[in-house]
């Protein structure tokens, strides 16, 4: 079976896309389906290519359930548009730079949160917030990742 990938993108790969993918894995894990998917998330800038998650996200994630630790921040690559299936953006301004690198991509290239119920669409950026606004951060792209799934789903495991 081929495996769907979900890929979860950023301004740095250390805040919100590793929680975005944090937050898929493990909603994939608890209904033991991972080995349907391949999920990773990247950054648009090259800011903090390798560097671990932000320490206020790993806590949040750690207090949700799951460990983000061990990711490392990336740069998006033009090969990740022929890769992944669903390219999720954090916001409109990532949105428009995935667009400029590849705009006939066959992956579905989209904001993370037209998949939630919260009634936004830009996950706002917890960088220079505190502790809630990393929990803030972690409740809307679990949000988002709980609908992708289902939407995921209902598109090709039905």
């Amino acid at each position: 079976m081929k495996r769907i990938g979900v890929l979860f993108v950023c301004l740095g790969n250390i805040c919100r896309s590793p929680l975005a993918e944090g937050a898929f894995r493990h909603l994939v894990s608890e209904k033991g389906i991972e080995d349907r998917f391949l999920i990773d998330s990247a950054a648009t800038s090259s800011w903090h290519i390798d560097s671990a998650p932000d320490s206020r996200g790993q806590n949040a994630a750690l207090l949700a359930g799951f460990d983000i630790s061990s990711q490392r921040a990336r740069k998006l690559r033009p090969d990740d548009f022929e890769i992944f299936h669903y390219i999720l953006a954090m916001d409109r301004n990532n949105l428009s730079h995935m667009k400029s690198i590849d705009p006939e991509a066959p992956a579905k290239v989209e904001l993370l949160l037209k998949y939630s119920d919260r009634g936004i669409l830009e996950v706002p950026d917890p960088y220079y917030g505190d502790v809630e606004d990393f929990q803030a951060t972690l409740d809307l792209v679990g949000s988002g990742a709980k609908g992708l799934l289902e939407a995921i789903e209902r598109e090709h495991f039905s």
